[in-house]
């Protein structure tokens, strides 16, 4: 009996290798950058930094015979969100340190689209909550300034709702021209409920986009429970698009409620070069003062290198009046796909 165990298991091995084998082939695609920038305001001498890009994707897919489309995607990258996650008591790191965000979806034309995120996925509304100006207040998140002999840390001026890991997030097929359904689950964790998020998309009509999702937002306490709503919606016209999102983040203590407002106009002078001015307005709780940020960017694209040029503005950014707040940031960065 045993050795009737070891050949079955044997034979067993072997087609495991061969279906391994023959399932597709992993690709690896990521691009070269170069970026410095910097800021300007009072109590500010953070002096220009340069940094590079450094992340690698890894991806693979193949068609099965029952017509399924199969695909993996993880991805390489030194500052892994998890890296602290992940790191010992002793200063060295796990195993799985740096891989990031990585997901295998399954689906087809017919019954649409299943992907589960072992880390890095979507919540429906977290799939599309990049403000219509390109999250401009993401230059100034986590910044310090010095007032009276203390440090603050600027705030977060959007909150957005995570799947977590090990999430799921569905996409049905083209219901009608260019009407498409979401919808996402996030598993209950430690002393936490599991979420759910629903979400529909419509590109039907040539040169408007229109996107809107709610999603349940799970805290650590009841007061940090409640919901998270994106509307999204751009209209291009020739070489002009202009761009509108409401992004809603209300909670049982409606002192961390935060609303951003944000809308932006692109215009593509030639085949090269953009350029795209964007404004975003963060609204928290009640009784404070509105943090705002308008920006410019252009572009020039040649060959697979892009040479891009920022320059933001932000006032009130700790939603309140000081004038510590108000900095200026700028940007410069070269990539180059290949």
């Amino acid at each position: 009996m045993n050795k009737l165990k070891k050949i079955g298991l044997t034979a067993l091995s072997a087609s495991l290798v061969a279906i391994s084998a023959n399932a597709g082939e992993m690709s690896v695609s990521g691009s070269a950058k170069i970026a410095t920038e910097g800021f300007t305001g009072e109590n500010q001498n953070a002096g220009t930094t340069f940094s590079m890009g450094n992340q690698l994707t890894f991806s693979g897919s193949g068609e099965l015979e029952n017509g399924l489309n199969v695909s993996l995607t993880f991805i390489l990258d030194q500052n892994d969100d998890k890296a602290a996650d992940n790191q010992s008591t002793a200063g060295y790191y796990n195993n799985g340190t740096p891989f990031d965000s990585h997901s295998v979806s399954v689906g087809n034309d017919s019954i649409g689209t299943l992907v589960f995120a072992g880390e890095g996925g979507s919540s429906a509304s977290g799939a599309i909550d990049t403000t219509a100006a390109g999250d401009l207040w993401d230059a100034f998140d986590g910044k310090t300034y010095i007032d009276a002999d203390s440090t603050t840390v600027l705030p977060d001026l959007a909150k957005t709702a995570a799947a977590g890991d090990n999430s799921i997030f569905y996409t049905t097929p083209e219901l009608v021209d260019g009407l498409t359904l979401v919808a996402s689950y996030s598993p209950q964790g430690s002393n936490k409920e599991s979420a759910s998020g629903y979400g529909i998309n419509y590109t039907g009509v040539e040169g408007l986009s229109v996107h809107y999702a709610d999603s349940d937002v799970v805290g650590a306490t009841a007061a940090a429970d409640g919901d998270n709503t994106v509307l999204k919606a751009s209209y291009a016209y020739g070489p002009v698009t202009v761009s509108y999102s409401n992004m809603e983040h209300d909670l049982q203590a409606t002192a961390n409620d935060v609303e951003v407002t944000s809308y932006a106009i692109s215009y593509t002078v030639t085949d090269s070069i953009s350029v795209t001015y964007g404004n975003e307005e963060s609204e928290k709780g009640t009784g404070n003062t509105d943090a705002e940020i308008d920006g410019i960017t252009a572009s020039y694209t040649a060959g697979g290198m892009t040479i891009s040029a920022s320059r933001y503005d932000g006032e009130n950014l700790a939603y309140t009046t000081g004038s510590d707040e108000d900095m200026e940031y700028w940007a410069l960065s070269a990539s180059f796909a290949f």
